[in-house]
């Protein structure tokens, strides 16, 4: 572990550019629920069990249609939830190590909380790769529009897990409104938001090549479940010729190179910078 470290700082002392990279183990030291294997998902939401749903079967565009009220509780408590949160201290370490770099930083997530806008990271420097609960479509989609959350209050009758009228509704058609979020088995997403986001990261690794600034990527608990972060961070690294640091409590082996720290977000950031 400690040869780790010290391999680890030494490419975050040697950088003048990094990817900081996030999935949802970000999140735990803030006091986010883990929603890793079932029993992880029940503990947060019984009625999930109850209905022997899984995260996967509950995060599906079809509840919108089927049963408005149940989707509205589940995202509705999410994005109640996510309002409430304060990012950890991690994330104010990051930031400011990002800063000062010459090449700067850029943020990769697939989380959807919107955690690292309210740390102060540079909303034009962040990719969300699985779009945000802070910013609703419309659920047919009657066009192209993607609007902010802001001002939408979703009230839940915990004990039944049902949204309460009013539900958020499409300011164009009126039809009801869901969160600009990726879903399973999901056709109605609207990328537009996040495909002008991975343009910018495009433009800005660009830059970085063309200064020949050496990167660092950080990537903080993001599993194998839905490997999207871990494979762009190993692209990343054999792209762009960067170093790889990747920290994970339960899943932190990385291609022969790079460094893998088996812990949480918040202590090894400590422990880093």
């Amino acid at each position: 572990m400690e040869q780790a470290l010290q391999r680890a700082r030494q490419a975050i002392n040697e950088a003048q550019a990094v990817v900081i990279a996030a999935g949802a183990g970000m999140g735990v030291d803030s006091g986010l629920p883990d929603f890793r294997g079932n029993e992880g998902f029940w503990n947060n939401y019984p009625v999930a069990r109850r209905l022997g749903l899984s995260f996967a079967d509950l995060a599906n565009p079809r509840w919108f249609t089927e049963n408005p009220e149940l989707a509205w509780a589940f995202y509705g408590h999410r994005l109640n939830l996510y309002r409430q949160t304060q990012p950890h201290e991690g994330f104010a370490l990051l930031l400011e190590y990002g800063k000062r770099l010459p090449g700067g930083y850029f943020v990769f997530t697939s989380n959807v909380d919107g955690q690292f806008q309210k740390a102060g990271f540079d909303e034009e420097r962040t990719v969300e790769v699985h779009g945000s609960i802070h910013h609703l479509q419309c659920v047919r989609p009657c066009g192209t529009d993607i609007w902010s959350a802001e001002g939408t209050e979703v009230n839940i009758d915990m004990e039944r897990f049902r949204a309460l009228p009013p539900l958020p509704r499409c300011p164009h058609c009126g039809a009801l409104a869901r969160p600009n979020i990726l879903m399973f088995n999901d056709w109605q997403w609207l990328s537009r938001r996040t495909d002008a986001q991975e343009s910018r990261f495009k433009n800005w690794l660009k830059e970085i090549d063309k200064k020949n600034f050496k990167l660092v990527i950080i990537e903080i608990g993001a599993g194998t479940a839905v490997p999207t972060v871990r494979i762009t961070c190993e692209r990343l690294a054999q792209w762009h010729q960067g170093t790889l640091i990747r920290i994970n409590p339960r899943e932190s082996w990385v291609p022969e190179g790079h460094v893998g720290i088996e812990g949480g977000a918040l202590k090894t950031l400590r422990q880093l910078l």
